[in-house]
């Protein structure tokens, strides 16, 4: 006889089994466990004309890549619908540094670099701080891993 603890062991491992392998690959985008934001919520836009990160208002919302886009103003949402890829950080917003080690990290808007018109993330500041030793090297070897890295 099963006792009723293995049995819902038994049946979450059951459910939950298809799902952990759905979640094995990472989005293109990185968004919170449970949102559907970029960049936490910050306006990416905002980086490169306030350089720092601002947070976005629920008013000023875009979609785009299955990640809704928040914005301190409806001008700065415009400029991201017109060129997003031009706005939207490098790696889909995760970590450059974990990116460039060829695994994903999420990116934190606090810990963030622009170089050669790019917008790069970094998981915190001690990470960023590594990054800061050879960022040349680091885009390079990201670049070269990703996307590939989010089938992993």
């Amino acid at each position: 006889m099963i006792r009723i603890g293995a049995l819902a062991a038994l049946v979450l491992a059951t459910v939950a089994a298809p799902f952990a392998q759905a979640q094995a690959k990472s989005d293109p985008i990185h968004t919170g466990t449970f949102s559907s934001l970029a960049v936490g919520g910050h306006d990416p836009v905002a980086f490169f004309t306030d350089g720092r990160p601002v947070k976005g208002s629920k008013e000023f919302t875009h979609r785009w890549m299955d990640a809704d886009w928040r914005f301190a103003s409806a001008e700065n949402r415009d400029r991201f619908a017109a060129d997003p890829e031009k706005f939207a950080p490098q790696y889909g917003g995760y970590c450059a540094w974990a990116a460039a080690q060829g695994y994903t990290a999420p990116g934190d808007p606090d810990h963030w670099k622009i170089v050669d018109g790019k917008l790069y993330l970094n998981y915190d500041a001690g990470v960023q701080a590594k990054w800061e030793k050879d960022i040349p090297g680091f885009i390079q070897k990201a670049d070269a891993n990703w996307p590939a890295i989010l089938a992993k």
